[in-house]
């Protein structure tokens, strides 16, 4: 009877010590499966990228160890340089989407007439996928029938062909992706709207504060999370820019819309060789950029809410 007894006692030291910890291991049960998708297709590819970039390799074949050759040709590659160079235009121009989307914001949290409509018109862009903002700036564009062209044409001025025209390509896919993004960040903005504590607001107008004063002192200060989701979509948004370049020129024109996410689909899959080794070279530049980019936003949050506690 004790040997019999011994197994139902461990048993149930087994179930006590699980209810002992159920509120701590519980939320980790839930969260296990997208822990592990996390690992293994984010984490794991990560590294595996970093792992390629030493090798020359097609895909196929046999892996040949080159050790840094790679990263050492892209300091000499011209096409490397200009997707570089690109990228940061994209990072400077697409954070325009942030203010923008915060003034838009501010406008649809007015209770006015036809707010609903205007809401639903802004959020439109959000919506729609990339390739169709991308077609339909191919249109805008136009330089026989686009509609920007046509409204040249009133004012007395020559067609322009944005997308032929190399200096000028890059800044007309950019205007195309803050379309989409300046909604998702107003999206953002409305959201954290609706958190501002009424109170604080009262309390600043009691004390005279109003119009630019009210925004910069009372009103941003309470928007910090919405902001800083919105700097760090933006940022990832315009390191890893692809697809509207990808439908408006295709890199060109002569390869002057090139970006490093779009350079390395060219080197490792397209018809250009596929140099899988090359790619994960550029892979790992473009992911070291973004990984300063995010780690100084997390060191800035954390850094305020220590001294918040503090």
């Amino acid at each position: 009877m004790t040997h019999a007894a011994l197994p139902e006692t461990q048993d149930a030291a087994r179930r006590g010590w699980y209810r002992r910890n159920e509120i701590a291991i519980t939320p980790w049960l839930f969260l296990a499966p997208g822990v592990l998708f996390f690992v293994f297709y984010v984490i794991a590819p990560i590294f595996q990228s970093f792992q390629i970039s030493f090798f020359a390799w097609d895909g196929l074949g046999a892996p040949q160890y080159v050790g840094l050759e790679n990263y050492r040709e892209l300091a000499t590659d011209r096409a490397f340089e200009v997707s570089l160079w690109n990228n940061l235009k994209w990072l400077v121009l697409y954070l325009l989407a942030i203010p923008a989307g915060l003034f838009i914001a501010l406008f649809l949290n007015q209770t006015v007439a036809g707010i609903r409509l205007y809401k639903s018109l802004f959020f439109f862009p959000f919506v729609i996928s990339q390739v169709v903002v991308g077609l339909v700036f191919t249109w805008f564009y136009d330089p026989t029938f686009g509609l920007l062209n046509t409204m040249l044409g009133w004012i007395g001025l020559g067609p322009v062909n944005v997308l032929g025209d190399p200096t000028l390509a890059t800044y007309g896919i950019i205007g195309a992706g803050l379309w989409p993004q300046i909604a998702y960040c107003m999206i953002l903005y409305l959201t954290g709207l609706n958190a501002v504590d009424p109170e604080q607001v009262e309390a600043a107008r009691l004390d005279g504060a109003k119009g630019w004063k009210m925004l910069w002192y009372v009103i941003i200060p309470q928007l910090r999370p919405a902001t800083f989701i919105a700097f760090v979509v933006t940022i990832i948004g315009a390191l890893r820019s692809f697809d509207l370049i990808s439908i408006m020129t295709n890199g060109g024109p002569f390869g002057s819309t090139r970006v490093l996410s779009f350079y390395m689909f060219e080197k490792a899959l397209s018809e250009y060789g596929f140099r899988m080794g090359y790619g994960a070279a550029i892979a790992v530049v473009l992911f070291l950029i973004m990984l300063v980019f995010i780690a100084y936003f997390l060191w800035s949050m954390w850094r305020e809410e220590k001294g918040a506690r503090s």
